[in-house]
């Protein structure tokens, strides 16, 4: 996994910047209806999303957490007193706490099922029946765009894909979530160029390639085969998975019987 307080300062710049921010909160809030107050913008990273998202709802309050120290720290001059330091998998919030919660490229990071069984158990929890759990899947499949930089990767060693919506759909229905719907969205600015690939190769951004092994160099020579060796591909297109935290109805008993409501 990447080390993100490292990343921190060169992370907007690497990613899209304010045109990707702004394509994922829009994105999002689409997903979630009016009326919510209280928002939980969960790994908001440098915040540059979860500014996005409490510019596009002023009613709501939103909170930012993330786990690296560099990345809150980025996001809390942007949010000032609206962001703490957070495991995803422990969240230091009572239980029912927010209307909304969202989880945008954080699922596809955890170590293994466990882990991100554990996240998602967590959203559930914190979040008020009648709220929306809103977050990304697939994100390693959303950058495989049919260009030829995948034809070249194509037999690379992959990580199993952690996030993939029918596992979180599955994870999200052990706490009661129900699917509340789905959107895309453009990874604006993240379409990959081969220079720019091999440098990520050598950075150790594909993880079961690290930058020590001899297999990152053969992919590297390919790529620097192919031609427009800094022209962009396209941008990857990111999906968007809504869930939904039942209202339980609890009839109201009179003289220890239960009285049916009215239709």
């Amino acid at each position: 996994m990447l080390d993100y307080d490292k990343e921190a300062d060169a992370y907007d710049a690497s990613r899209g910047g304010e045109a990707r921010a702004q394509a994922a909160a829009a994105a999002v809030l689409g997903l979630i209806p009016d009326g919510p107050r209280r928002l939980l913008d969960l790994a908001c990273g440098t915040g540059i999303v979860t500014r996005e998202i409490a510019a596009g709802r002023p009613a709501l309050r939103v909170t930012g957490a993330d786990l690296a120290p560099a990345m809150t720290r980025m996001a809390a001059a942007r949010l000032p007193g609206a962001v703490v330091r957070a495991d995803s998998r422990r969240l230091p919030f009572p239980a029912a706490t927010f209307d909304a919660v969202t989880s945008i490229w954080l699922l596809h990071l955890p170590d293994g099922p466990e882990e991100v069984r554990a996240v998602v158990a967590e959203c559930a929890r914190v979040l008020r029946p009648g709220g929306v759990y809103v977050t990304t899947v697939d994100k390693a499949a959303a950058h495989d765009v049919g260009s030829d930089i995948d034809a070249v990767l194509a037999d690379r060693p992959v990580r199993p894909a952690e996030d993939a919506a029918d596992k979180v759909t599955a994870y999200a229905a052990r706490h009661g979530l129900t699917p509340a719907g789905r959107a895309v969205f453009r990874g604006v600015g993240q379409g990959r160029s081969p220079r720019g690939t091999i440098a990520d190769l050598r950075r150790g951004w594909f993880t079961r390639l690290p930058p020590d092994d001899p297999r990152t160099e053969r992919y590297a020579a390919r790529l620097a085969g192919l031609p427009d060796q800094d022209r962009p591909r396209p941008d990857p297109l990111f999906t968007l998975c809504a869930f939904r935290k039942p209202v339980v109805e609890r009839c109201p008993v009179t003289s220890g019987r239960r009285t049916a409501r009215p239709s």
